[in-house]
């Protein structure tokens, strides 16, 4: 049984260290991107059940719903952080992200209320939080299961982070990407961290899914109202590929 969890646990590891750095790569991933996450998550949970995870394991048991005071009170800082960020003049370039100051009123709320929750935080909560911390507690101590839950989850966000320097016109160059999507690989392994440390702390995946839900949807919102309240949260310049690429879920 053990050489079984073990197996599953790798698999776990190599499938979601690959699946969104190959799959944000084509149009079509982005064209249905809810949809193809969604389905990804039931199809992940399915071969969790069939390797033996229980729902308690998942975080899914009885209460799950309850995120607790710690979990709460965090999502409730990340969002007064957010309207700080987006009323002082000063901070709000740091919100100026060209895939998202463009967006006119409707897609911006179709970000923050449908694509964030639903095709990444319920993904990702449930594909890392959920079945990866779920199966390698089973084979590794606790800690160590914390920590390559979280570089997994660092490694997720290289291409990602690649693509979004590259829409702001960050990274001039191949090097300065690759640098630039290790250092927020490395940021992303972070809050991973915390994440599961929430989600192991609470038992119940609706912590770090507030957390999460707070600073993804959080950052769209702040970044659309800073975009409207002055010049400062801008940059010149043209809308690069990815900001295309997203534009297109709303036409």
């Amino acid at each position: 049984m053990r050489r079984r969890d073990a197996a599953f646990a790798c698999a776990a590891c190599a499938s979601l260290a690959l699946y969104n750095n190959l799959a944000s790569r084509h149009r079509w991933h982005q064209e249905r991107y809810v949809r193809l996450n969604l389905g990804a998550a039931a199809v992940l949970l399915g071969a969790a059940a069939a390797s033996g995870l229980s729902a308690a394991e998942l975080g899914l048991g009885r209460g799950w719903w309850r995120p607790g005071r710690l979990a709460a009170g965090l999502a409730a800082g990340t969002g007064a952080g957010w309207i700080l960020v987006a009323a002082v003049p000063a901070t709000r370039p740091v919100l100026a992200d060209r895939r998202i100051t463009s967006f006119e009123p409707r897609a911006l709320a179709y970000q923050a209320a449908v694509r964030i929750p639903a095709g990444t935080v319920l993904w990702e909560e449930v594909a890392f939080r959920g079945v990866l911390q779920a199966s390698l507690v089973r084979v590794l101590p606790r800690r160590v299961a914390i920590a390559v839950t979280a570089t997994v989850f660092g490694v997720w966000h290289v291409r990602p982070t690649i693509a979004a320097l590259r829409a702001n016109d960050l990274a001039a160059g191949r090097r300065q990407a690759v640098i630039g999507g290790l250092a927020g690989s490395a940021v992303m392994g972070g809050a991973g961290v915390l994440l599961s440390l929430l989600r192991d702390r609470s038992g119940w995946l609706a912590s770090p899914a507030l957390l999460h839900l707070t600073a993804s949807s959080g950052a769209i919102i702040a970044a659309g109202v800073a975009a409207r309240l002055g010049p400062a949260s801008r940059r010149p310049g043209r809308a690069g590929p990815e900001q295309l690429r997203i534009d297109r879920d709303h036409e």
